[in-house]
């Protein structure tokens, strides 16, 4: 090897190097490396690193978009006969069996998404063999959606209106 041909290979095995150490990083392998680091030494190498992807869920027939999508769902024909009967209520405008159905619903715990005070209101799902209104509950928001604890607001679902 000559002299002048030396300065070349040094550059071309630094370059080797370089992309060594980004595939390296970009592999997960580059242990507690910082983001920043390895997002430009991507930039460098003028690839891009593989972003994680949620799996793609279908669009939701007949207009209805789950509110929360965390919050697990379930049809209103699964629901009680009760609990359809409070929405049949809700649907009509009342009139109510409980003089607090309607009331605002301040969602303190913050188990539904969080909006503004005055957003959700509660209404009381007829409990068989309960002397008062019991636990059971469909919490209403704002925009139409419309929520089913069974529990007095330790859990809820949100009622999908298609099924």
């Amino acid at each position: 090897m000559t002299r002048s041909k030396s300065p070349l290979v040094v550059v071309a095995v630094l370059i080797l190097a370089v992309l060594a150490g980004v595939g390296y990083l970009l592999a997960g392998k580059g242990g507690g490396s910082h983001p920043k680091a390895a997002a430009s030494a991507t930039a460098t190498a003028g690839t891009q690193a593989p972003k994680p992807s949620a799996p793609k869920s279908s669009p939701p027939s007949g207009g209805w978009v789950p509110a929360d999508p965390a919050l697990a769902d379930v049809c209103r024909t699964k629901l009680p006969s009760q609990a359809q009967d409070t929405l049949g209520l809700i649907d009509k405008g009342g009139p109510y069996p409980y003089n607090r159905d309607g009331i605002v619903f301040e969602n303190r715990e913050s188990r539904l998404p969080k909006k503004g005070n005055g957003y959700y209101h509660e209404f009381t799902v007829v409990t068989p063999g309960s002397n008062d209104r019991g636990t059971r509950r469909v919490v209403t928001g704002g925009s139409g959606e419309q929520y089913w604890s069974p529990d007095h607001y330790a859990t809820f679902q949100e009622i999908d209106p298609r099924c």
